[in-house]
């Protein structure tokens, strides 16, 4: 008589997991930053469209994360970091992601066609094309620069939200988008330091698996430098001002302090008391959501 092992029994999808695979943090800053483009927009914008631009905005993010999840579930399961996600935790079959993602994507984009603008919704497509296919599929398990590439791709909501308002393209949406695009290495590669044995683990070539710890932070002081001309350029070319000016000059100059820090610091692959790294990413976060907020601030207090 012979035995066989026992299957393992999946667990029961919930709401939580779902909702899990939209990324919720990263939604935020999305949400955060597609409105601050739409707020600061030269324009009064109907609170009606206003709010389902956003919320297209939102959903098309959680769209293009599921998808995310469901195209990487295999690798995520390699990594401490994101082994507890629904799909390779056994919570949740991968069609179900799949479906989850198109269904939101191809949503969120229809409804931006019909009720805000088919120009708004053309960027938000591209933005979930770029994250979904380009970023996942295409860059990310090929080129340690998958980042710096990819990171167009969290760079679209402020545009998305200025033509919500605005109904087109001008200097403004084009610098938001380049501060987010300068902001996404430096950001990106302070996590990567500090979890490289995941990636590594994984075979994914980020940028400290690849060419290692004291490369990737001299890196990310060279964005960090290149990020303080590209945040100042919406007050030097005159389409903020002073208040966003100053906020943006403190802000990137502790950036820079943070990022120096982190290329001249010797922790070792894997340290978990890597704390200029740890520092860095948690400011990086703090910086974006402040540098945005004083965009709006001055737009409705210096004009």
């Amino acid at each position: 008589m012979t035995t066989t092992a026992a299957q393992p029994i999946p667990l029961p999808t919930d709401w939580r997991d779902f909702w899990s695979l939209t990324k919720p943090r990263v939604m935020s800053l999305v949400i955060f930053t597609g409105l601050c483009g739409m707020l600061a927009a030269p324009v009064p914008v109907d609170p009606v469209l206003g709010f389902v631009a956003i919320l297209c905005i939102a959903v098309g993010a959680g769209g293009s994360a599921a998808l995310n999840q469901w195209w990487e579930a295999d690798l995520d399961a390699k990594m401490k970091r994101t082994a507890t996600r629904p799909l390779p935790a056994g919570r949740m079959e991968r069609g179900s992601a799949r479906d989850f993602g198109i269904l939101l994507s191809v949503g969120s984009v229809l409804t931006m066609g019909l009720a805000v603008g088919l120009l708004a919704a053309a960027i938000l497509a591209f933005s979930i094309f770029y994250y979904a296919v380009i970023y996942t599929i295409w860059l990310k398990p090929r080129t340690p620069q998958n980042i710096v590439i990819g990171g167009g791709a969290g760079a679209f909501p402020p545009m998305i939200g200025w033509i919500a308002a605005t109904g087109d393209i001008t200097l403004m949406p084009v610098l938001l988008f380049a501060i987010i695009f300068f902001w996404t290495p430096p950001h990106f590669w302070a996590l990567a330091l500090f979890v490289e044995t995941d990636y590594a683990a994984a075979g994914i070539p980020m940028m400290p698996v690849v060419a290692g710890h004291q490369s990737t932070r001299r890196q990310i002081l060279i964005y960090a430098v290149l990020m303080l001309p590209v945040a100042m350029a919406p007050f030097w070319l005159g389409v903020a001002g002073w208040l966003y000016g100053a906020a943006a000059l403190l802000l990137t100059a502790v950036f820079l302090l943070l990022s120096l820090r982190v290329a001249v610091f010797r922790g070792e692959a894997g340290d978990m008391d890597m704390r200029p790294e740890k520092r860095l990413f948690g400011y990086s976060v703090l910086y974006l959501f402040v540098l945005f907020a004083a965009l709006v601030v001055d737009r409705f207090v210096v004009g």
